[in-house]
C-alpha cells in the first residue's frame, strides 16, 4: 500500500533566528516588508522576533500581527514572566497566534549557563508553560540543546510541560551536535515514553554547525515531527538553521520516498532568497543549494552537452520553477563548441562552421587566461571574427567624478554600432555604479528595465579583477549580462551593456 502524503508545516524563523546571525541585524520596516514576503511564499508560521529585546523589535511584531492575518504568528520567549507578558501584548492582535517559550535542557546548559538545579529548571518550565496557557491556546514550548539531554531527563521535562498544556513540542539540535540517526530516534523515544506524548504536535529546530541540519530534519519528518523550524537562506547564528529553501526541494524532488509535502509555492523561492540576502548584507554562497549561483550553472563541455540534448541528465532541479532565470552554461575553459554555439545562438548570431572553429580558438585562448568568458568579450570575439558588429551597443570612454560629496557625476560614450553613430550622456546619482547605468540607460532603446547587480571580486593584489552580473527584463522576460574588468565601475557598465544585448538580441 502506497503511505499517503503527509503534510509538513514551516515555522520561518528568519526574522529572529536568522536575524541573530551576526551583522545580519533589520530594521523595523524591513522586518515587516519580508514578512509580508514570507507570508506569500507559503509559510504556515511566522516568528517574527523576540519582543521583549528593544522597542524596535516589539513595534515590528505588533505590526506585523496586526497586518498578516492569513499566516499564524509565533511570539517568542524565554521561560520567564516578563518575556511571556511581552510576547502575549506584541502577538494580541494577530488572527492565529502561539506563544513559544523556552529553557535549557541539557546537563551542560544547566549547570553552567542556568546555573540551577535540574529540578528548579522543570519547575519553571512546568510554571511558565502553565502561565502562557492563560493568555494563548496554542503553546510551544522548546526544551534548548535537547540533542545532548539525557533521554530520560528529556521525558521529564516534556511531561510536565505537557501536563500543563503546552500542545507542540520543539526538541531542537541547538548547536548541531546530533546525527540524523540519533535525531530521529529522540523524537521516537519521546513520543512513546512520555505521558501525554502522542498527543502533542512536534517540531524540530535544527542548527548546521556539522553541516548536518537539512539531514536533521528531514529524519525527524520520518520519525513523526509534522513542523520544521527553518530559515530562509540557512541564515542564523554561527553556521546557520536549517535553510528552508533546501527542505522544500528535498520533499519535493524526493518525494517518491520522504511521502511528505510543504504548502510553499516554490516559484517564489529565488526572489525570496535574494531579497533576505540584500536586506541582511549576507551573501548567498556561489555552491548553495537550491538558490546558489553555481546550482544551476555548469562549465564541464560533457555536462554542457548531456543539458543541451536534455536537461535531466545533469540537473535533477528545474530552476524556472523556483523563479530562477535560465543561465545554465557558463563559458570557461572546459566549455566546448556545442555550448559556444548554443550561447551564439541565444543572440541570435548566425555563424558558419569554418568561422565557429576560428572563434573557438580565440575563445579558448582568452578562458585560460581567466577561466570564465563574459558574455560582453563573447560578442566582441564574434564581431572580430565575423568582421562585423554582433552587438546592439558598445561601451567606450567612462568617466566618473567620485568623492566625499553627496553626489557622483558619470559620463559615458555608447557606440550604437547598427547605426555607426557614438553618443555621450551622463548622469548625476548617489553612487557611481548607479551614475554609469542612469546614463548608460539614456541610450538605450528597446523598453529595456534594469533588475540586479551582483558584483563578485576574482582575486586580489595588484591583478584584481571584478566580475559583475547584471539582469535587466524586457517584455516580462529576463535576461543576464556578465562582463570582467579591473575596475568595478567598468564591470558593472560592460554587463549592463552586455545584458541590454541579449534582451534586444535574443530570438
Amino acid at each position: 500500500m502506497v503511505q499517503e502524503i503527509r503534510r509538513i508545516r514551516l515555522m520561518d524563523t528568519t526574522l529572529r533566528d536568522g536575524e541573530q546571525a551576526p551583522g545580519a541585524s533589520l530594521q523595523p520596516e524591513q522586518k515587516i516588508m519580508l514578512a509580508a514576503k514570507l507570508a506569500e511564499l507559503g509559510v504556515d508560521v511566522l516568528e517574527p522576533g523576540f519582543p521583549v529585546s528593544s522597542p524596535g523589535e516589539f513595534a515590528a511584531v505588533e505590526t506585523i500581527s496586526r497586518q498578516l492575518q492569513n499566516v499564524e504568528i509565533c511570539g517568542f520567549a524565554r521561560a520567564v514572566k516578563g518575556d511571556i507578558d511581552a510576547a502575549v501584548r506584541a502577538t494580541q492582535d494577530a488572527a492565529n497566534r502561539r506563544i513559544h517559550l523556552f529553557i535549557s535542557s541539557s546537563d551542560i546548559h544547566i549547570k553552567h549557563q542556568l546555573r540551577k538545579s535540574r529540578k528548579e529548571v522543570v519547575a519553571a518550565a512546568r510554571e511558565m508553560t502553565a502561565y502562557a496557557k492563560q493568555f494563548c491556546d496554542r503553546v510551544e514550548f522548546t526544551a534548548m540543546d535537547a540533542s545532548r539531554t539525557n533521554i530520560d531527563d528529556l521525558i521529564e521535562m516534556v511531561e510536565a510541560v505537557i501536563e500543563e498544556g503546552a500542545s507542540i513540542i520543539n526538541l531542537p539540535d541547538t548547536v548541531g551536535y546530533a546525527l540524523p540517526q540519533e535525531y530521529g530516534e529522540m523524537f521516537r523515544r519521546v513520543r512513546e515514553g512520555a505521558r501525554g506524548g502522542r498527543s502533542v504536535e512536534y517540531s524540530a529546530h535544527c542548527h548546521n554547525d556539522l553541516g548536518l541540519a537539512v539531514a536533521n530534519s528531514l529524519e525527524a519528518i520520518r520519525n513523526g515531527v509534522s513542523q520544521i523550524e527553518v530559515t530562509v537562506n540557512g541564515v542564523g547564528e554561527r553556521t546557520g538553521n536549517c535553510a528552508l529553501e533546501e527542505l522544500v526541494m528535498a520533499l519535493a524532488t524526493r518525494g517518491d520516498v520522504l511521502r511528505a509535502e510543504t504548502g510553499i509555492s516554490a516559484e517564489k523561492l529565488y526572489e525570496t532568497s535574494r531579497l533576505i540576502s540584500g536586506a541582511m548584507h549576507f551573501p548567498i554562497a556561489f555552491n548553495k543549494p537550491v538558490v546558489g549561483r553555481n546550482a544551476f550553472q555548469h562549465e564541464s563541455g560533457i555536462h554542457q552537452d548531456g543539458l543541451l540534448k536534455d536537461r535531466s541528465t545533469y540537473e535533477i532541479m528545474n530552476p524556472e520553477d523556483l523563479g530562477i532565470p535560465r543561465s545554465m552554461i557558463i563559458l570557461g575553459k572546459h566549455s566546448g563548441r556545442h555550448a559556444l554555439k548554443d550561447r551564439l545562438a541565444r543572440y541570435g548570431v548566425s555563424i558558419q562552421e569554418q568561422e565557429v572553429e576560428k572563434l573557438y580558438n580565440t575563445f579558448k585562448e582568452t578562458a585560460d587566461r581567466q577561466k570564465v568568458v563574459s558574455d560582453d568579450q563573447l560578442l566582441q570575439m564574434v564581431s572580430s571574427t565575423l568582421g562585423k558588429p554582433a552587438q546592439v551597443y558598445e561601451l567606450g570612454e567612462v568617466q566618473v567624478i567620485s568623492g566625499s560629496g553627496v553626489s557622483r557625476v558619470a559620463a559615458v560614450r555608447l557606440r550604437h554600432l547598427h547605426e555607426e553613430r557614438e553618443v555621450s550622456y551622463s548622469s548625476v546619482a548617489d553612487g557611481p555604479v548607479q551614475a554609469v547605468i542612469s546614463a548608460i540607460s539614456q541610450g538605450i532603446s528597446g523598453s529595456i528595465s534594469f533588475v540586479d547587480l551582483e558584483l563578485h571580486s576574482l582575486s586580489s593584489g595588484e591583478d584584481a579583477h571584478a566580475e559583475a552580473a547584471v539582469t535587466v527584463e524586457r517584455d516580462g522576460k529576463v535576461f543576464r549580462g556578465t562582463a570582467v574588468h579591473q575596475d568595478i565601475v567598468m564591470a558593472a557598465g560592460l554587463a549592463y551593456v552586455a545584458a541590454c544585448n541579449s534582451a534586444l538580441l535574443s530570438v
